[in-house]
């Protein structure tokens, strides 16, 4: 798989052993902004327990079984964010990718999601084997929505009351894709 996109604004790649404490960092200033939506957020993740996360997503990404990315500074020396392709559609094989994304609370708000959409659009239709890329989010959440339908991505449909937000609440999903 291609390990990492560059833009005029940021350097998006594979997660590398070592990225542990930089992930921490980033997880831990933005936990407050990250936990009405993202359940794996936590506010005292630890730079060794962060390491070990990393370790497992380039494992996973060397089996090719997950695609999980950092979002970088170009000069590479903050995270700034978080995404990846995942492949909870099924396998590799049918071309079907959901993609996923958090940004550094100091990056929210200022066009970096719709950005690096667009890049992961860009990327996936031309040097992944995507023919599907999918994004789901809390009903809740219109920042993301607007993301997704600011890159192309189409609504198709709202499961009601499928799934409980980080704090217990059952909350719907939308749901949207592209087709490449």
């Amino acid at each position: 798989a291609p390990e990492s996109v560059e833009t005029d604004r940021c350097r998006i790649r594979c997660y590398l052993p070592g990225d542990g404490p930089k992930l921490c960092a980033a997880t831990n200033t933005t936990y407050t902004h990250l936990k009405p939506w993202m359940p794996w957020a936590i506010g005292d993740q630890t730079p060794e327990n962060a390491e070990i996360l990393v370790r497992q997503f380039r494992g996973r990404w060397l089996l090719a079984n997950d695609f999980i990315l950092g979002i970088w500074t170009l000069d590479g020396s903050r995270l700034i964010g978080g995404t990846g392709f995942h492949l909870r559609h099924g396998p590799l094989s049918l071309g079907i990718a959901e993609i996923g994304m958090w940004i550094h609370v100091d990056e929210a708000g200022q066009g970096l999601g719709t950005h690096v959409l667009e890049t992961l659009v860009f990327w996936g239709f031309s040097e992944w084997p995507w023919r599907r890329l999918v994004w789901q989010c809390d009903g809740r959440n219109l920042a993301s929505r607007r993301v997704a339908e600011k890159c192309g991505f189409q609504l198709e449909g709202i499961t009601r009351k499928d799934s409980q937000d980080p704090q217990g609440q059952i909350r719907d999903t939308a749901r949207y894709a592209l087709l490449k």
